[in-house]
């Protein structure tokens, strides 16, 4: 006889009300960035008083942070996590650059990727969201990596592929994609974006 499943706690009020306030919140930093995120102006949106609103995040900065963290959890649940089903290697890595362009677009982001903003929004401002930005860059990075590490252990990539080498051309596409969209629209980017990935595991294939 198997174990009864732990049974899941319902979100309490205040973890709903929260949770709608980081859902707007990354819509919002997708159409218009981080910056114009403010206790008023999210208050206002969602219909909230400043005050209660304020109740769940003590300043600008502290919902700025908290809305990227939402919006990379929502990323890692769309794009990561699917890709893991796939089996090592090839496969898994196409999966994940499959998941990551079309994510935005399924995650009814109508600005396009939050964190991609936030990089380019913060690349030159010190402060507590530049540090959360480079921070989470480098967890992506590292995963990627360990991601085209697993290709290369299973014979799918040549021995000598430098997955931080391939990772950043892999990031480069998927960047240029992004931009692409707005000129060429999504369909025509996509096609571009594929072939050029098509191209770059073809250069690493032993």
């Amino acid at each position: 006889m198997t174990p009864a499943a732990p049974l899941r706690m319902a979100p309490t009020k205040g973890e709903e009300t929260r949770a709608q306030i980081l859902d707007a919140a990354v819509v919002q930093a997708s159409t218009a960035g981080f910056e114009s995120l403010t206790i008023g102006t999210l208050a206002e949106k969602i219909g909230m008083s400043k005050s209660g609103l304020f109740a769940h995040f003590g300043s600008k900065e502290e919902l700025q942070v908290a809305a990227l963290d939402e919006a990379a959890r929502r990323f890692t649940e769309q794009v990561f996590m699917p890709a893991m089903k796939a089996p090592r290697g090839l496969k898994r890595l196409r999966s994940l650059f499959d998941n990551w362009i079309q994510w935005p677009q399924r995650a009814s982001l109508p600005g396009g990727c939050p964190v991609d903003a936030a990089t380019r929004e913060y690349q030159h401002q010190p402060g507590a969201m530049r540090d959360a930005v480079i921070e989470r860059q480098k967890l992506l990075d590292r995963e990627l990596s360990k991601t085209v590490q697993l290709a290369i252990d299973s014979g799918e990539l040549a021995a000598g592929t430098d997955p931080r080498q391939f990772v950043f051309e892999m990031m480069g596409i998927i960047l240029v994609f992004f931009r692409a969209e707005l000129l060429l629209g999504t369909p025509e980017a996509s096609k571009r974006a594929r072939a050029s990935f098509d191209r770059l595991v073809a250069n690493h294939i032993r």
